[in-house]
């Protein structure tokens, strides 16, 4: 499809869908500060580039987590992909075996693990959260254990939702909880609300059978965030070490301390991450704590960084400040909701793109080959 940046993917995408859905993507807690300044710490840093490096041939070629990659991207867990696009999550899941990149389902995804696994072959990671009822989530991981699945992800930011406003004042909630507001919202984008009609509205397929007692359903949020266990701690990941064989990693990592626990208690990375704004407002933006969290690590372990990644050189200044690989979540999802599959593809063509130029620009040849030496340091 015809777009030459993630911005405008993601305006297209906020032609096609109704407010209240285009919020629930591109919104953020609160006054957003933790949004905007994902965006902003990448554009407070400069690149250094190096001239008359013969940059003919460029490979992004490179390892995550021990594995080839074809670029060191990797698509972030985004959760209710199904409402930008139906089937959103499988054409999200197959554009990134095309691009030879690994894939993480959400536990609030709206396919299941196993249809993943089996409709989009690739190398898939599941993201997990823990609820109140504990056992249901040790059932997803072994479901994605039996499923195939190299990679565990422990969401650990989210003790309790965040307070996203933008789905207060849209009346949007998951489950849908229909509203003459949002209604009348949904109207304006008739060829969505109609396929929502006559085809229903999408599920979020690995919670089905969840019981939680707990949720109000008087409270309007957009997250299972309502149903998370405000009391999980490191003593769960020790359990979840000793059941999952594969890579685990926790997500949500931005304090220096948390590195090195993780580390010590047996966890194969960290993903330098704050929700992509979706929880703590104020907090420090991923790109900013990530250098403190690379030196926390020691080089005992992978350290991935996801949040505000919009263009290729975004990922070269990741990479330069000791990144293996970033993740990418809103980029791929404005892409699917605004063309499927075929959205999901230009998004990760756009960033590889530019991604290469940026090397070529810089004097970069390979991955091993992004560095501090190409940030500016004045």
């Amino acid at each position: 499809m015809k777009a030459f940046n993630i911005e405008e993917l993601r305006l297209a995408a906020r032609r096609r869908l109704p407010r209240a859905v285009f919020d629930f993507i591109d919104g953020g807690a609160e006054n957003e500060r933790t949004l905007r300044g994902n965006l902003a710490a990448f554009e407070k840093v400069r690149l250094m580039r190096k001239v008359l490096v013969d940059v003919s041939a460029i490979s992004t070629e490179t390892t995550i987590l021990g594995k080839n990659a074809k670029l060191p991207i990797a698509i972030a867990p985004t959760g209710a992909v199904g409402f930008g696009w139906r089937g959103g999550d499988i054409a999200v899941a197959r554009a990134a075996a095309a691009f030879g990149i690994p894939f993480s389902l959400s536990t609030s995804a709206t396919a299941s693990i196993e249809k993943i696994a089996e409709a989009a072959p690739g190398r898939h990671w599941f993201q997990a959260y823990f609820f109140k009822d504990r056992e249901f989530t040790f059932g997803l991981i072994e479901r994605a254990r039996l499923a195939g699945y190299d990679t565990l992800m422990v969401t650990a930011d989210l003790p309790v939702g965040g307070k996203r406003e933008r789905d207060f004042r849209n009346d949007f909630s998951i489950p849908f909880r229909f509203t003459p507001k949002n209604m009348l919202d949904f109207a304006t984008r008739p060829a969505w609300a109609l396929d929502m009609l006559l085809r229903g509205v999408p599920q979020l397929e690995n919670l089905a059978g969840m019981t939680d007692h707990h949720a109000d359903t008087r409270n309007l949020v957009s997250s299972v965030g309502r149903s998370q266990d405000a009391a999980l701690d490191w003593e769960v990941i020790k359990r979840v070490r000793t059941v999952w064989p594969g890579k685990l990693l926790i997500k949500g990592v931005v304090h220096p301390e948390d590195a090195e626990l993780a580390v010590s208690h047996g966890c194969d990375g960290v993903i330098v991450s704050n929700h992509g704004g979706r929880q703590l407002d104020s907090e420090v933006a991923s790109f900013d704590a990530l250098p403190d969290v690379v030196r926390a690590i020691g080089g005992k372990a992978s350290v991935l960084m996801d949040g505000g990644i919009r263009r290729g050189s975004d990922i070269v200044k990741a990479l330069a400040r000791g990144a293996e690989a970033v993740m990418i979540g809103r980029a791929t999802f404005y892409g699917v909701s605004a063309g499927g599959e075929d959205g999901a593809k230009r998004a990760l063509e756009i960033l590889s793109e530019e991604f290469v130029r940026t090397m070529q620009l810089c004097g970069a040849r390979s991955v091993g080959e992004i560095g501090p030496q190409l940030l500016y340091q004045g």
